[in-house]
């Protein structure tokens, strides 16, 4: 049985699986993706998984119920990487869901569906700047416009594709109908300190975060810094300062999360007062309703002051991604998990980081445990996780898995819903 000294040792691992020599950078379709796959397609074999790479660069594995074809219960997390990254983020979730597998290779055998495993590819989107792509195309939602991206070096996605040994004509086979799953599940470190400031080994997940992104454009006027006196200045800097302090102030007082993390200033030359200033806002919340709220309130708060400044504002859309809720029959599997790992309190936690559930979620139901991860540092070196925490979550995972396939059971009895079929 793997145990979590194993998986920790695995991610160690696919650490050094890498497009870089001198920090963790792995991206879709590169060969460092390559080499990622062929660890985890061992060790997916090893646990007794008939394994297969997808028309989009997703790493399967499966093993059938108690007949061949049935619907699947699919769990997994991405193998991709930003610039610089830890070895758990997305990693973790892929290994965990493998060892699980292995603990249940010999039920999985009586059961009323299949169990699967998924490493998902481009879950960040470092290479060619949209993220989600292999969860995408499983879920049946990718768009044929993405295969003209490029990335920095000018290689479009069709072009990578066909190095990778893919087929972009078969993007089709990728994806999975609604009759073909009967839920999704994924484990994950939190990438927040929400666990960690509650001394809890780990969390279930009730939504993932509805995000936005747009562009705010400040006008005034570019004039001598020198010769422009207070009353005559239409500082676009100035107004964007403010500006940055509103985003801050009305996303706290709301209980949402909004971040300022561009900001492009014209002319910018030394002793010119900034005549166009753009920044950038990504926003985030727990449901679409929150979130659209706290839009309406900065807004309108940016208008004010940009007009007390006698500026012009213009907005831009970037980006939306509507709020993910989990499924309330696999929350209440997974709290059965954390409760028979020992936690007799489940504790409840909302993402406001994005995952591949937000993409699955079109063709499925979605459930998520989140694992504590050190001060909540994701994204960066510095990830890090105990020992401990990951025994618990390998052990209410799986109890988790086996209580869906259960429910599944239930479901697919006389009288009982179809599977694959939304509870």
């Amino acid at each position: 049985m793997t145990t979590a000294a194993a998986v920790l040792a695995r991610c160690d691992a696919l650490a050094a699986c890498s497009d870089r020599p001198d920090h963790l950078d792995r991206a879709h379709l590169t060969p460092a993706l390559a080499a990622a796959h062929g660890l985890v397609e061992g060790w997916m074999t090893a646990a007794g998984l008939r394994t297969w790479r997808d028309q989009a660069g997703n790493l399967c594995g499966r093993a059938e119920g108690r007949e061949p074809g049935l619907p699947a219960l699919l769990l997994g997390s991405h193998l991709d990487t930003v610039p610089d990254a830890g070895r758990y983020d997305g990693m973790l979730g892929v290994l965990m869901a493998v060892a699980v597998a292995e603990r249940l290779r010999d039920e999985v055998a009586t059961w009323p569906c299949a169990l699967e495993v998924v490493g998902f590819t481009d879950e960040e989107g470092a290479r060619f700047g949209t993220a989600l792509l292999g969860s995408r195309a499983l879920a049946g939602t990718w768009d044929d416009a993405w295969w003209a991206l490029r990335d920095a070096d000018g290689t479009t996605l069709a072009q990578a594709a066909r190095d990778f040994g893919l087929d972009p004509a078969l993007i089709g086979t990728a994806a999975r109908r609604p009759t073909d799953l009967v839920a999704y599940l994924e484990a994950h470190i939190e990438q927040g300190p929400l666990l960690e400031e509650a001394d809890r080994s780990l969390g279930v997940v009730t939504s993932i975060a509805g995000a936005q992104r747009f562009r705010v454009e400040v006008v005034g006027e570019a004039r001598h810094a020198g010769g422009t006196p207070y009353p005559r200045r239409r500082d676009a800097l100035a107004g964007a300062a403010e500006a940055v302090l509103l985003v801050e102030r009305t996303a706290r007082a709301r209980g949402t999360v909004a971040t300022v993390g561009q900001l492009h200033v014209e002319p910018g030359a030394v002793n010119v007062i900034p005549g166009r200033v753009v920044l950038s806002v990504d926003l985030r919340a727990a449901t679409d309703d929150a979130r659209d709220a706290t839009r309406r309130e900065l807004l309108a708060g940016l208008e004010g002051l940009c007009a007390a400044r006698g500026l012009s504002m213009t907005v831009t859309d970037l980006y939306e991604a509507p709020a993910t809720t989990c499924a309330g029959w696999l929350r209440d599997a997974l709290r059965a998990g954390v409760v028979a790992s020992g936690d007799d309190e489940p504790m409840d936690v909302w993402s406001p980081a994005g995952h591949d559930g937000m993409a699955v979620t079109a063709v499925t139901d979605v459930g998520m445990l989140f694992v504590r991860c050190h001060d909540g540092i994701s994204h960066h070196p510095d990830e890090a996780v105990r020992e401990r925490d990951v025994a618990a979550g390998l052990d209410a995972f799986t109890t988790a898995v086996r209580d869906v396939a259960h429910r599944v059971a239930a479901r697919t009895a006389p009288g009982g819903a179809r599977p694959g079929v939304r509870a």
